[in-house]
């Protein structure tokens, strides 16, 4: 027996090394829910860089479990769009729907007559856990000012305090007086903000307001070990990074409320070898506004974990930058511009138009009558929030995503105006009905499952943002019909993300040590640039990458600089236009308009690879939905709008909390801190009271255990 069984193994591992890998079978590269819908993409090439390719697939595909080598399912394709060709991916494709395959384990797609497979996945419902991690800790890596000690950072990404020297961020001066020592001010923290080093006070703002949505939306799955310094101090760790950035705003506003629009850093790789002056810009109405809006939201958020002190601190700020942005409306700074005198001063413009200075301030008065009650907040908005575009257009699109989530946000504000209400639930649910949102969902209009009918310079951003628009179907309890379409139509782009895609690749960077198998392996950014021994290119160089970047993603609209290929200003940068292909990513169908590279001017490969701050809390924010952290001490498996079987009173609460279930047989009750920490348990029959008098005010769960089922409602704390 054991000679058979030895002998079973290896004929099994010697079968399994024979199968060739095919990078025309893509599948999530980390793995699948084991309840999510799971369909693996088998693509044919037709046009496009590998149009000269073909891959006609067999009859019978089957799911296999690696460790034995078992065909767990097996079935037949189903054809994409009667064979059509996709013009997004240039591709003809099958699918191959696996998703009564649910048993955890680690498996791979095999096309049996052809003896080729995809590349392996796990099942199981925290295979986006690690992953999730990983996209937040870059944060970190983009701290400014902050060193990346090894414990946290490893020991390839470790580094010194960036920007910390004489005339850098402690006293940084105003950008056109660089030698006046009157004008320094303390605008240190905040992160880098993109694969440049410079902080854009609009931008970092809308990153907290992100970050506090991300919270907010599903605030159990995140946890306190992630191996940034913070960590095990009792706060979810994605607060602690939120208020590093927070923070950084606190210094870049002045004392009559007003707050500085821009920061520009030194560049160098590694980060802390960077040299140069720091300096910043001027107040705008638009940078204190967006500024205000991410103080109330964090005012909200860690006021009800008990951080009273921090969150009044931040409630004072909120009101404070308000007056002043009422104050001086059209305040306007405009940064790296000749005709402003600001050439330099940063790279990407910060500034908006009237309309989005319009749009951040209905914003600020939203979040700022949650926290105040002050009805002339709620009175702005109620005036104007028709001048946003989703009312006005009656339209939902992911390039307007963070403006219809302030609007969706009011609608469960207490003492929000009930007809704007209804009115904003009822126009995104109709919005959200249109062929480019659930209809293209219902119509199978993209074969990778992740319709996007513009692609742009950062697609994958707006991809998350897609995602997020039908998540939103479900936190706001909008239309319970169509909860599951909208939970595996936002999961297709976490799934398109992570490897679902015709290039086959995870656009997350170097993330072969946490299950992908053909992630990004250079993406533009300063500290990992082109040509470094240690930061370039995964394989290559002695690193690579830090982990979890998401890049910006397909580009049809890439091009290299206009000067190629010979009016660049010498021979040397000349060769540069000549030094490797960029077909792709030009010329391209969307999807294929990407290269995995990093060489920068005159190449300009920052259109396509370069990661931004912005990019990814998006995809943190949507594939946290997706993710269900393991182990006693945390909640698991609990979406918006399920209908509870208890009815929990008073909430909040000062003390006492009256537990009325409507079952009869005996059950446990934890009370549980935001952070996962258990505060409580106790068996019960029928009616309970539990008192929370002896704890702090702050948010908390209620878990009720009965059986095979378990209820979890939250609970405000006064």
């Amino acid at each position: 027996m054991i000679r058979f069984t030895i002998l079973l193994f290896v004929v099994l591992s010697l079968r399994a090394e024979a199968q060739t890998i095919s990078k025309y079978i893509v599948v999530d590269q980390f793995g699948y829910r084991p309840g999510a819908k799971k369909v693996a993409v088998v693509r044919d090439p037709q046009t496009g860089f590998d149009q000269a390719e073909s891959f006609t697939p067999g009859t019978t595909y089957a799911v296999v479990n690696k460790k034995n080598g078992t065909q767990v399912f097996t079935g037949s394709l189903q054809r994409w769009s009667s064979g059509a060709t996709d013009t997004y991916s240039g591709d003809k494709a099958w699918w191959f729907d696996f998703s009564s395959v649910t048993e955890n384990g680690k498996y791979y797609i095999l096309d049996v007559s052809k003896n080729v497979r995809s590349f392996e996945f796990e099942i199981r419902e925290d295979v986006y856990e690690e992953v999730l991690k990983h996209a937040v800790r870059t944060f970190f890596y983009q701290r400014a000012g902050f060193a990346k000690d090894a414990t946290f950072a490893g020991a390839a990404w470790a580094d010194g305090a960036s920007h910390i020297k004489s005339l850098q961020d402690k006293n940084a001066r105003q950008y056109n007086k660089p030698g006046d020592a009157s004008t320094e001010v303390d605008v240190s923290g905040g992160w880098y903000d993109a694969g440049d080093y410079n902080k854009y006070t609009n931008w970092t703002a809308n990153y907290v307001v992100e970050f506090m949505r991300a919270y907010l939306e599903h605030p159990e799955v995140w946890r306190d070990d992630y191996n940034i310094p913070e960590s095990g101090n009792g706060t979810p760790d994605i607060l602690d990074e939120a208020k590093w950035g927070i923070d950084h705003l606190l210094r870049m506003q002045r004392p009559d409320g007003s707050v500085l629009s821009i920061v520009r850093l030194s560049h160098a790789s590694p980060p802390s070898s960077a040299t140069g002056q720091s300096l910043y810009g001027t107040p705008s109405t638009s940078a204190t506004l967006n500024t205000a809006s991410a103080f109330a939201l964090a005012s909200k958020v860690y006021g009800d974990l008990g951080m009273t002190t921090y969150s009044n601190l931040l409630k004072e700020k909120a009101i404070l930058a308000w007056e002043w942005a009422v104050a001086n409306p059209n305040v306007i700074f405009r940064n790296n511009e000749a005709a402003s005198g600001t050439n330099g001063l940063g790279a990407g413009q910060q500034e908006v138009d009237d309309d989005g200075r319009l749009m951040a301030k209905i914003e600020a008065a939203c979040f700022l009558f949650e926290i105040t009650g002050n009805v002339s907040y709620r009175d702005f908005f109620d005036a104007n929030y028709q001048q946003v575009n989703l009312i006005e257009w009656s339209y939902a699109y992911p390039f307007e995503q963070a403006n219809q989530d302030m609007l969706l946000h009011y609608t469960r504000v207490p003492g929000a105006t009930p007809t704007v209400v209804t009115h904003i639930k009822n126009t995104y649910r109709n919005a959200m009905n249109s062929g480019d949102n659930f209809g293209a969902y219902t119509s199978k209009k993209d074969p990778y499952h992740a319709y996007l009918k513009d692609y742009t310079w950062g697609s994958n951003h707006i991809k998350s943002n897609q995602g997020m628009m039908f998540m939103s179907m479900i936190w706001y309890d909008l239309d319970e019909t169509l909860n599951t379409d909208a939970l595996n139509a936002a999961e297709g782009y976490i799934h398109y993300i992570h490897g679902v895609n015709p290039l086959n690749m995870v656009y997350l960077s170097n993330m072969y040590s946490y299950g992908a198998d053909n992630s990004v392996n250079e993406f533009y950014h300063t500290w990992f640039s082109n040509g470094s021994a240690k930061w370039d290119r995964v394989g290559v160089s002695t690193y690579g990458p830090a982990p979890g970047f998401l890049t910006g993603g397909a580009n049809p609209s890439y091009d290299w600089d206009g000067c190629c290929p010979t009016n660049c200003g010498g021979a040397a940068n000349n060769a540069v236009c000549a030094s490797e292909s960029i077909t792709p990513p030009k010329g391209q169908p969307a999807q294929k308009s990407y290269k995995d590279f990093n060489t920068s001017w005159p190449l300009n490969s920052w259109s396509v690879t370069e990661n931004s701050d912005g990019y990814q809390i998006a995809y943190i924010r949507l594939l946290s939905k997706f993710v269900v952290a393991d182990g006693a001490d945390v909640i698991t498996g609990i979406h918006p709008g399920e209908k509870m079987e208890v009815v929990i009173s008073p909430n909040p609460t000062s003390g006492e909390v009256n537990i009325t279930p409507a079952i009869q047989q005996e059950y446990e009750v934890e009370v549980m801190h935001s952070v996962g920490t258990i505060l409580h348990q106790g068996t019960y029959r029928g009616n309970a009271t539990v008192n929370l008098s002896r704890f702090p005010a702050g948010l908390y769960f209620i878990v009720i255990h009965a059986s095979d089922q378990k209820v979890v409602k939250k609970i405000v704390k006064h």
